[in-house]
């Protein structure tokens, strides 16, 4: 908080200081230590402290590489408080490359956690314990779940007034006023007074260049509007659209899959999103738009069974077409942005 004093993991980190820990949690079964890594950077003087948390589901891999950019980042030059960047909270997810814990259980779902609990319980315990309660404010960087792309997009309670300022700094086109999850690492920074931000792009056990850049662009943004850097930065602001509601549109038949529409494209009520049919070629049936808005995500896997999810739809008070603008001018800005990627690696294109 706002006070000089920070210890993680028994080690006191003093002011001017960048460190790398770990935070022991409980072994492997060959009896091989598992840490949760984290890198602490301090200023000299005293100011907000902000965590920056990535791979709380396991296969959630592009949050990874955001951390790592941060951490090379020229930006990172702080001018008050301090950033605690924790690229991999549920280690063991990330081993086995699964969004869960050990224990078959989503560790988004287990906080705030018990000492004495389960496996996930346990590392939500030790994760609100170690990190959260040093913070004035966090993000949570997640990505869609298997064979699902989200589109750059930050979840938030938009209804308390200075989580809604850091969500528009952030910069990227689509907020969503989302409730709490009971059990969720959100929640129980809400519960700790830690105002935070939940950042979706990507999917899961994939690295997506636009979406990580995104990410990399909206922490720095945030810190910038905290007043925490050295170097002020300015550029143009993007101006976010909030959706009033979303809803994911249902495969009406099993099949397979040809998709027409895309991530971000705007569509109307009644537009044909994607057709179904069986292995002969024969057309089973269309998947609708049942209202106008933008495509925030989708199924990536071009195999459906009646009643999965397909189309992730979100709508606006403003004009679709607007917002569709703005997602495209995001795009094209982050892939004329090198100073985004890796320092140590040397991109020709973005995907």
């Amino acid at each position: 908080m706002q006070d000089n004093t920070l210890i993680i993991a028994g080690v006191d980190i003093l002011p001017g200081q960048s460190r790398r820990l770990e935070i022991s949690v409980a072994n492997l079964y060959t009896d091989t230590d598992i840490f949760i890594p984290i890198h602490v950077v301090r200023a000299k003087k005293a100011g907000p402290t902000l965590f920056v948390s990535a791979a709380v589901h396991g296969d959630e891999l592009n949050g990874i590489e955001i951390i790592r950019r941060l951490i090379n980042s020229k930006y990172m030059n702080l001018k008050v408080g301090s950033v605690i960047l924790v690229p991999m909270v549920n280690v063991y997810g990330v081993l086995n490359q699964s969004r869960y814990m050990p224990d078959r259980r989503d560790l988004n779902r287990c906080f705030p956690g018990s000492e004495k609990g389960s496996l996930a319980a346990r590392v939500a315990s030790i994760f609100l314990d170690e990190v959260v309660q040093h913070c004035d404010y966090g993000i949570d960087l997640h990505t869609g779940a298997i064979h699902r792309s989200n589109l750059p997009q930050v979840r938030a309670n938009l209804s308390e007034p200075e989580t809604k300022f850091l969500a528009e700094a952030f910069g990227v086109p689509v907020l969503l006023n989302a409730n709490l999850r009971d059990g969720s690492l959100r929640q129980s920074a809400v519960e700790s007074n830690t105002k935070i931000l939940l950042y979706e792009a990507g999917q899961a056990l994939r690295f997506d260049e636009i979406s990580i850049r995104a990410g990399v662009r909206g922490v720095i943004n945030v810190l910038n509007e905290l007043g925490m850097l050295k170097r002020k930065i300015k550029r143009k602001r993007v101006e976010p659209f909030v959706a009033n509601n979303s809803t994911w549109i249902r495969a009406t038949a099993s099949g397979i899959v040809n998709t027409l529409k895309e991530l971000g494209d705007q569509v109307s009520k009644g537009d044909v999103l994607a057709d179904i049919g069986n292995p002969f070629g024969d057309s089973l049936a269309k998947v609708i738009a049942n209202k106008s808005g933008i495509i925030i995500g989708n199924q990536n896997i071009p195999l459906v069974q009646e009643g999965d999810a397909m189309f992730h739809i979100a709508y606006f008070s403003e004009n679709d077409e607007s917002i569709a603008n703005t997602i495209e001018e995001m795009q094209e800005v982050l892939e004329e942005s090198p100073e985004l990627s890796h320092p140590n690696i040397e991109l020709t294109e973005a995907r």
